[in-house]
C-alpha cells in the first residue's frame, strides 16, 4: 500500500534522522513486539498456575508467582519504548565551536578550569554553539601541550580557552599565527599585576582574564557571546 508524505515532512532524499529513529523506535514496540511478548506470558501463567494447584510448596511457590506475573505485567504494561515522535523541542546547535584546554585533571569541581567550563556550557546554550575541552595528559610543560592545542586549531574552533600555566604560555606562543581565532587566556588573580604590561606584547585576538569563581565563570560567558552571536 502506498501512503502520501504528511504536509509538514518535506520531500528529500534523505528523511530527518529523528523521524527515522522514530520510526524504528515504533517498529520495535509495535504489534509484532506485543505478539512476543504473549508467547511469553501465556506459557508463565501456564506454568505459574499448575505450580500453585500442586500440594508441595504451595505457600513458598504461590509467593514467587505473584511476583514473577507482577514483573511481567510490568514488562507488558511498561515496555521501556517511547511510542511517539520525538521531542521537537530539542536543541539544534549551529556549526560554531569553542574549545577549553586544560591541565590533566579536567574540568572536575574545584579545578581552575571548573568556573571556566560552566561559563562556556552557558554560552553554549545561550548562542547554540558546541563547546568542548581537551586535558593535557602527562608532563606539564609547553612543548606537551602544543600538540594539544594544535587539535583544537584543527577543529577549527572560533574561541580557544587556555587554564594552565602551560597551557596559557601555548596560546600565546601560537596566537599570532591564528589571526581569525580568539584566543582567551585565564591569568587568575596573579596575574591582574602585571596583566597591562603583558598585554604590549600581546596580540590582538587574545584576551587575558583575571577574575575567579562566579566572576571568572560570567566573564567567560560573555566572551563566547560576544564573539559567537546568534545573528553571526
Amino acid at each position: 500500500m502506498k501512503t502520501s508524505p504528511t504536509r509538514d515532512t518535506p520531500r528529500t532524499s534523505k528523511p530527518p534522522r529523528t523521524r527515522r529513529t522514530w520510526r524504528n523506535r515504533s517498529a520495535k514496540s509495535g504489534p509484532g513486539a506485543t505478539r512476543r511478548v504473549s508467547l511469553v506470558v501465556r506459557p508463565a501463567f501456564a506454568a505459574a498456575w499448575g505450580a500453585v494447584r500442586s500440594r508441595r510448596g504451595r505457600w513458598v511457590t504461590g509467593g514467587l508467582v505473584v511476583v514473577a506475573l507482577a514483573v511481567v505485567a510490568g514488562a507488558v504494561l511498561f515496555p521501556g519504548e517511547e511510542s511517539g515522535p520525538p521531542d521537537s523541542r530539542a536543541r539544534e546547535y549551529r556549526d560554531v565551536n569553542s574549545c577549553l584546554l586544560t591541565g590533566e585533571q579536567g574540568v572536575t569541581a574545584g579545578t581552575p578550569a571548573a568556573p571556566v567550563w560552566a561559563g562556556m556550557q552557558k554560552a553554549s546554550l545561550e548562542t547554540r554553539t558546541r563547546v568542548s575541552y581537551v586535558p593535557v595528559m602527562g608532563e606539564q610543560s609547553v612543548q606537551n601541550a602544543l600538540p594539544h592545542l594544535n587539535s583544537l586549531l584543527q577543529r577549527q574552533c572560533a574561541v580557544v580557552v587556555a587554564v594552565g600555566d602551560s597551557q596559557v604560555e601555548a596560546a600565546r606562543s601560537e596566537a599570532g599565527s591564528h589571526r581569525a581565532v580568539r584566543f582567551v587566556v585565564v591569568a587568575g588573580p596573579e596575574g591582574a599585576k602585571d596583566e597591562g604590561a603583558a598585554a604590549q606584547g600581546t596580540p590582538a585576538n587574545v584576551t587575558v582574564v583575571t577574575e575567579t569563581g562566579e566572576g571568572l565563570q560570567k566573564r567567560i560567558a560573555r566572551i563566547i557571546q560576544e564573539v559567537t552571536p546568534m545573528g553571526g
